[in-house]
């Protein structure tokens, strides 16, 4: 279980986070709207950004979708997603990833040379994958997919996440009704 607690952070004049509290027990979707704190609290959880106030407890071993895809340009996208060393067989990464509409011709590239929405989906299972990770920070991770490949990106998400403590943030109303999560709305307090 994720607790958070009075947190707050601020950007020189501006209070992006202020006093917020939120308890994740499990998977969970963060909506709102652009800028009220949302990839913010996800880099605070990351350990990425400090935090003005406030507690956090029980994030552990984090699997994570940035709003950047940081794939490894040169390596294919299963070598990308096997990088992570979360003790998951080639096998079952090729599979995962042709379920997600990828060819065999497609995974013999060089993830240079994938499209937007295909690096989205390395990166994205590359969290979902990595079996040592406890707690999930996902970023926007259907951005660049057509609604296809969002409902299949998105069953594949609640399978693969399973229990875990995660936090999912979209702006995709459809793709939250798709994952059945609880839904947070940032600035209007616990989830729904």
């Amino acid at each position: 279980m994720i607790e958070i607690r009075n947190l707050e952070k601020r950007f020189g004049d501006k209070t992006v986070l202020h006093r917020f509290e939120l308890t994740v027990q499990g998977p969970m979707v963060l909506m709102g709207p652009s800028g009220c704190g949302k990839t913010t609290l996800l880099r605070i959880l990351m350990g990425l950004e400090t935090a003005d106030a406030g507690t956090i407890r029980g994030v552990e071993r984090i699997g994570a979708v940035f709003q950047e895809n940081r794939l490894c340009p040169q390596l294919t996208a299963e070598d990308n997603v096997f990088l992570t060393g979360g003790g998951t067989d080639r096998q079952t990464i090729r599979s995962r990833l042709m379920e997600l509409g990828f060819t065999q011709a497609e995974l013999s590239l060089p993830s240079a040379r994938l499209s937007g929405g295909q690096k989205r989906r390395v990166a994205l299972l590359r969290a979902l994958l990595c079996r040592p990770a406890r707690t999930l920070l996902l970023d926007e991770p259907f951005t660049g997919m057509d609604s296809e490949l969002v409902e299949q990106a998105a069953a594949l998400t609640a399978e693969l996440a399973g229990t875990r403590d995660a936090i999912l943030v979209t702006h995709d109303e459809h793709a939250a009704a798709l994952l059945g999560w609880p839904v947070c709305r940032l600035g209007q307090g616990t989830p729904a």
